[in-house]
């Protein structure tokens, strides 16, 4: 029996079960068969180059951060990748127009956002219909997915529950947190589990259920401790750990062949905007929510004694990097790091400007940064300083042994 065939009959099984207190333990080992067999269909199959598992498109990274368009064929991708950014993408009043990844870019705020219109995908596209797995492995390198549907016929053909279940087949959880559950494989020792608050989610006895689903991928020492009363499914995700949580915007466009009414009922569910890319109608805003999701932050650089450098501003990602200080150093130099001694902020993140604050300051928008290094004594005092001098000088003594070399290789 293929995987195919096995996901299948577990699916069928978990559709047949009561969901109660007593049949918590059973469902939850079922589901954690389900997710290892499909983790197994997402590995490239032996011997092949990879493109079994759903390897993607190849698309470079630019930018300070990456947009997705996902959904079905015909719903207006391309059209709003022409709308917004300087890209042509081929449209036209047929479906599957565009066959592979068109990347655009589009400046915010003084930010440089990359945005991928992606070939439509259909039912099925996460067991490969369509080439659904190398559209949706995409949508894994992305800091948002904007799902774009036909708002005059998502009533009827419910896109957005469609397209939800398929990403989340495929390990992408859209507006989701990750869970705040300690987990750790021993050697020894058994299974060690603990609870911060009251379970109501894990039936009768946590203890069994938990050990029941370790024990279903053959592990037997491990250290669990649950900080939220979280379900079975996010314990399975902790467990696979190849989960990417990403915030989704549910774009629906064609708005303009609807009643008021209707609009004002999309508008109304969570995560959602209303769009006419015929009229132009809402891009505007669309593009700040786009902004706001991504988390993304400016900060401005400053020099002892100098003005802010307002031209060119340091973007932070909270879906990334972060957004402290030691992000901000971080993306400036690596080496600001070994020497950071403190920084001068100005802005909305603190309570008197300038203030003095350490590596773990959560920076907010527009704020300005002035990093103060260490002085030469306080980098001799630090502990691995010897160790930087020896690097420094290994690394002198090998590019004096390359130009000896060069240079009697001249002479001969």
């Amino acid at each position: 029996m293929g995987i195919q065939e096995r996901i299948k009959d577990i699916e069928l099984e978990l559709s047949r079960t009561q969901k109660n207190k007593a049949t918590t333990t059973h469902i939850g080992m079922l589901k954690g068969q389900l997710a290892r067999l499909r983790t197994q269909l997402m590995m490239p199959a032996p011997g092949s180059e990879g493109g079994g598992g759903g390897g993607g498109f190849a698309v470079a990274k630019s930018g300070d951060g990456r947009v997705a368009l996902i959904g079905f064929p015909s719903v207006g991708k391309s059209s709003l990748l022409n709308a917004v950014t300087d890209t042509n993408s081929e449209t036209a009043a047929y479906e599957f127009t565009t066959l592979t990844c068109i990347p655009g870019n589009i400046v915010i705020n003084d930010t440089k956002i990359q945005m991928l219109d992606l070939p439509g995908i259909i039912e099925g596209a996460s067991s490969g219909k369509g080439r659904g797995r190398e559209v949706i492995a995409v949508a894994r390198s992305a800091d948002l997915v904007m799902m774009v549907l036909d708002a005059a016929r998502e009533q009827n053909n419910q896109h957005r529950d469609i397209l939800s279940r398929e990403l989340e087949t495929m390990g992408i959880r859209l507006n989701k947190r990750k869970p705040d559950i300690y987990y750790k494989r021993k050697a020894t020792g058994g299974i060690k589990f603990n609870a911060t608050c009251s379970l109501t989610n894990l039936g009768d006895n946590p203890v069994d259920t938990v050990t029941r689903i370790l024990g279903g991928y053959r592990i037997h020492n491990a250290e669990v401790l649950f900080r939220e009363d979280y379900t079975v499914d996010d314990l399975i995700d902790v467990i696979e750990g190849n989960r990417k949580y990403v915030r989704c915007l549910y774009v629906y466009n064609k708005i303009d062949t609807l009643s008021i009414e209707e609009v004002d009922e999309l508008a109304r569910k969570p995560d959602s905007v209303v769009i006419s890319i015929y009229m132009q109608l809402n891009l505007d805003y669309l593009l700040q929510r786009m902004w706001d999701y991504m988390g993304l932050i400016r900060i401005y650089t400053k020099r002892r004694a100098q003005p802010p450098d307002l031209t060119a501003p340091v973007v932070l990602s909270s879906e990334r990097h972060g957004l402290t200080v030691e992000a901000a150093a971080g993306s400036i130099s690596k080496e600001l790091l070994s020497i950071f001694n403190f920084a001068l902020v100005w802005g909305r993140s603190t309570k008197f400007n300038p203030q003095r604050v350490g590596l773990t300051h959560q920076l907010m928008d527009e704020d300005v940064v002035q990093i103060v290094a260490k002085t030469l004594v306080q980098q001799k005092h630090s502990k691995d300083y010897r160790a930087k001098v020896d690097s420094y000088n290994l690394a002198v003594a090998k590019e004096r042994r390359r130009k000896r070399k060069v240079k009697e290789g001249w002479k001969s």
